[in-house]
């Protein structure tokens, strides 16, 4: 498991690759890779501010916990703090699971839990000024799917 919170861009494709090397025996990689998108108020940029202290150890957690609810062979997160641009890769989600079904759930199970419960603080820049970015009721919602759904044994 490699989690790595960094300003530095990163090619997603040199990743993958790195990732993939000697996993002979998973027989599925999924991987997901966020974009800053563009807003209808034009965004400028996104300023992404973070607590290294707190973040990279509240990701492992995120990351063990789908290790513990799906038969995983390996999982890589990446998330990108300070200015990012429209169009800026802002994160990386990778999981190896010798089925595609667990490579798939822990991926969408990753990407719902950080988007809610990594600590980063995100501000969105615009031709009309700046605003920090809300914790919005879907993503809560989308994470009670996860409350009753283990993995059986």
């Amino acid at each position: 498991m490699q989690v790595r919170v960094q300003e530095e861009a990163f090619l997603p494709g040199a990743e993958v690759d790195a990732f993939i090397d000697g996993k002979r025996d998973m027989g599925a990689v999924v991987t997901f890779h966020g974009i800053v998108r563009d807003t209808d108020a034009g965004l400028r940029h996104m300023e992404i501010e973070h607590y290294p202290a707190m973040t990279t150890p509240a990701i492992e957690r995120i990351a063990a916990e789908a290790r513990d609810r799906w038969s995983l062979g390996d999982v890589l997160v990446i998330h990108r703090f300070g200015r990012l641009a429209p169009g800026d890769i802002i994160m990386m989600v990778a999981t190896a699971a010798p089925h595609r079904a667990d490579a798939f759930a822990a991926a969408d199970f990753l990407m719902d839990y950080l988007k809610s419960r990594a600590p980063f603080w995100k501000k969105e820049v615009t031709s009309d000024g700046a605003e920090w970015v809300a914790a919005k009721d879907e993503d809560e919602d989308a994470l009670s799917r996860w409350d009753d759904m283990r993995r059986a044994p």
